[in-house]
């Protein structure tokens, strides 16, 4: 697989929680769901989403928020809260009195109010996920121009119905979408693009990049590796340093356990056959490497719960990034 291909197959949508909400201007909701991505395409109206920084969303924009921490989406960044949505969605005034829903997947004003927003919400739980939302920035806002606006339409028309299958339909509706959004960001030059992406693409680190994601668990050398790739070694150990951030095999080593600490998550999966598959010798290696990496032993790591996995691990703040 590529990577870009291997990083996007962890954020998939499975049952993710998806509202339409129609608002009339003054408003202002506290998000506090703690979510690890959430995406916002407004479909009507006009609407701030403030972090550190207020971004204006017009028709047909889509912004991607990066969580877990809580952020604000108003009229504008003066109006007082007046609507908590905390874990699990609830909804609920300032005052802790719970807010009524409107109908199947819609919620707010009576239907005419002046903003129309619909939002997706991800409950992402994969560590190769992570390493794509550990790149993202914080917000990230591709213009109603840019947008595939079938899709938006799709997506508005199955939220308003409640055929058979209609979750299943919604969660990949909202993967095209938001894979649509990461697209068009990675394509660009300036707007903070990992070096891991932008070096998927040069002729002599790309194939490396790709031998190492499709087979992890082989007995890489930066010699075999280069001798694959059709380089010297010297070349390629110079270049993936240089585009990558890091080494040949600590890049490896970092993805192999990136890899372990998913398969962790299956109860039935013993630490000797995670090892296998991650190219350890034997349970004791990977135990061995995990807690020099993580700080914590594998069996520790699976005692925590999703919410600590994300906090844990949870990255850095990066700028508000839109998309030209």
């Amino acid at each position: 697989m590529d990577t870009l291909t291997g990083l996007l197959d962890g954020p998939r949508a499975r049952g993710a929680f998806l509202l339409r909400t129609v608002l009339e201007p003054p408003f202002a909701l506290r998000i506090q769901d703690r979510a690890p991505l959430t995406l916002v395409t407004l479909v009507r109206g006009a609407a701030q989403i403030i972090h550190d920084t207020p971004v204006g969303l017009e028709p047909g924009d889509v912004a991607v928020i990066r969580g877990p921490e809580p952020y604000t989406v108003a009229d504008d960044p003066s109006t007082p809260w007046q609507t908590i949505i905390g874990p699990g969605q609830v909804c609920t005034t300032v005052d802790g009195v719970p807010k009524e829903h409107l109908g199947v997947r819609s919620w707010g004003d009576p239907a005419g109010a002046g903003t129309e927003m619909i939002t997706g919400t991800y409950q992402v739980e994969s560590e190769v996920s992570r390493r794509l939302l550990g790149a993202l920035p914080t917000v990230l806002v591709q213009p109603a121009a840019a947008t595939d606006r079938t899709l938006v339409r799709l997506l508005a028309a199955e939220m308003s119905g409640n055929d058979p299958g209609q979750a299943l339909v919604l969660d990949r509706l909202l993967d095209l979408l938001l894979v649509s959004v990461l697209r068009a960001w990675l394509a660009g030059p300036d707007t903070g693009v990992p070096g891991w992406h932008r070096a998927g693409r040069d002729p002599i680190v790309g194939p490396a990049l790709r031998l190492l994601h499709s087979a992890p668990a082989s007995p890489w050398t930066v010699a075999t590796l280069a001798a694959r790739a059709g380089v010297s070694r010297s070349l390629l150990a110079r270049r993936f340093t240089e585009l990558v951030g890091e080494p040949p095999m600590a890049y490896l080593t970092g993805w192999r356990l990136i890899l372990a600490a998913d398969l962790l998550r299956s109860p039935d999966a013993t630490l000797e056959a995670v090892a296998r598959q991650v190219g350890y010798g034997s349970a004791f290696a990977l135990s061995a490497a995990f807690k020099r990496e993580r700080g914590v032993s594998p069996q520790q790591f699976r005692q925590r719960t999703p919410e600590e996995h994300f906090t844990a691990y949870a990255p850095a703040p990066s700028p508000v990034v839109v998309l030209a």
